[in-house]
């Protein structure tokens, strides 16, 4: 077997089974820096995250990755720009099933999460799509193709419910001490 395979599977699992159990977001994310320079210095990943080959993520400026989120990279990235808020339980995933092949063939794509996004809790991101600029994805929703600027969607399949009016210039600042 290849030294890289093993390796890389070693620190998934060193990171997935222990440290995200630790509470101290600096140590998880000192971490995964060490390995992904792609991650910004003002991320903030919670506890509990799972990262599946952290090293094919990259994380923009104020990013808020909450409890429980599930990323998965194994063979495509997911890029998440600046000043998203993504919530507890999200499940983003780059790689999955053709629904309809007798010899269960994969398929994916990159996920790309704008800038000034918010993410709810418990949503699920399916492969290929772009969240854009300051969309609004509700609790629970699951999203198979691409949302709009400034949508807001819910539901399952996720439909647009309307048009966000606010301007995108805020800055997220959460700086949990325990989490």
């Amino acid at each position: 077997m290849n030294i890289k395979l093993w390796g890389g599977a070693f620190l998934n699992y060193f990171y997935n089974n222990l440290l995200t159990h630790f509470p101290s977001h600096f140590l998880r994310k000192a971490f995964l820096r060490a390995f992904n320079k792609n991650i910004d210095r003002s991320a903030v990943i919670l506890m509990h995250s799972r990262f599946l080959n952290f090293w094919e993520i990259e994380i923009g400026e104020r990013v808020v990755i909450n409890q429980y989120c599930l990323m998965d990279c194994r063979r495509f990235k997911i890029r998440i720009k600046h000043d998203t808020d993504i919530g507890p339980y999200t499940k983003i995933w780059t790689l999955g099933h053709k629904p309809n092949s007798e010899t269960h063939d994969l398929y994916g794509g990159d996920v790309i999460i704008d800038h000034h996004v918010w993410i709810a809790s418990n949503v699920t991101l399916l492969p290929n799509i772009t969240v854009n600029a300051g969309a609004i994805i509700a609790a629970s929703a699951v999203v198979h193709k691409s949302v709009g600027p400034s949508h807001i969607v819910a539901g399952n399949p996720a439909t647009f419910i309307k048009e966000r009016v606010n301007p995108l210039i805020y800055k997220l600042s959460y700086n949990p001490i325990l989490e």
